[in-house]
């Protein structure tokens, strides 16, 4: 079963007065390109994301977003007594000596260095990690689901472009049988109207023969039946087909090309030019095949 490149998955995690956010995006691109953004509690476990991430993603330009939203009382800076104390001992002194009266201290001590600042480090506990690791799956699971689902719209859309194939490369065969029969007698009445040529019927019919052989596409036909048969074979199998399936729509090109090259008639090469068209959406949408 086919799966997109393009995804998206989010996930929320509520922990201690915290909304942990986990977000990832992908779109496409030849292998995986991942691109993460931890906030700094979480950055020693970068490894372990990317690792969680890898094995289920395979390939796609990934983007992972992590970030804290703290609540508000618990997220206040807390106010060092002891140290706005020190202060006010050093600038009470000043102000005495200077004889310096009626000041307001509130505002100069809540502006000196570190008052107002968290003087604790904030360590990362396990309880935590799990959490936050089960956030970071769900979030990547979510992402695989999305990409599941834009996968099935594009399997579908194969299948009906392999179906147009099918149907376009069957209605060639009356006209390549009736074209065979218009070689011949084109090339008969053109030597009818010279009539001083003399001309061994027997070398003619050699030379029809090898003319006819040479504009035959019964072999481009049939490679290009088993292309289509063998790109429906690959969607059906697991995820991660889409190099392969790009390859099997090249195959299926130069099937169609050399059909067209040898198709001297309109109404064959208007059916090449239909199958051409089909092959094209293919190719544009197996891009995004993961």
């Amino acid at each position: 079963m086919i799966q997109s490149m393009t995804g998206y998955g989010r996930t929320v995690v509520a922990y201690t007065g915290k909304k942990i956010n986990v977000e990832i995006k992908s779109l496409n691109s030849k292998q995986l390109d991942l691109t993460t953004r931890i906030a700094p509690l979480y950055r020693e476990k970068e490894m372990e994301i990317r690792q969680l991430i890898a094995e289920r993603v395979i390939r796609g330009k990934v983007d992972f977003c992590i970030w804290i939203e703290k609540d508000t009382v618990m997220d206040a800076a807390q106010v060092n007594t002891a140290l706005m104390d020190n202060y006010y001992q050093q600038l009470k002194g000043f102000a005495d000596s200077h004889q310096l009266i009626n000041v307001d201290w509130i505002p100069v001590l809540t502006r000196m260095p570190d008052v107002m600042s968290k003087t604790e480090v904030e360590e990362l506990d396990d309880a935590e990690w799990q959490a936050v690791r089960q956030g970071v799956c769900d979030a990547v699971q979510h992402l695989v689901d999305f990409r599941t689902q834009e996968g099935a719209a594009l399997e579908k859309k194969f299948g009906e472009k392999i179906d147009n194939i099918e149907k376009l490369l069957a209605s060639i065969e009356p006209y390549e049988k009736a074209r065979v029969e218009k070689i011949r007698n084109r090339i008969v009445d053109g030597l009818k109207q010279i009539p001083e040529a003399e001309y061994d019927k027997n070398r003619l019919e050699q030379e029809l023969i090898y003319y006819i052989e040479k504009l035959d596409i019964s072999e481009e036909k049939q490679r290009l039946a088993n292309h289509l048969k063998y790109f429906r074979e690959t969607m059906a199998d697991a995820p991660g087909q889409g190099k392969k399936l790009g390859f099997i729509a090249q195959e299926m090109g130069r099937e169609i090309n050399t059909t067209g090259s040898k198709s001297n008639q309109a109404e064959m090469q208007n059916i090449v030019v239909k199958m051409k068209d089909e092959l094209e959406q293919i190719k544009e949408q197996v891009l995004n095949a993961l």
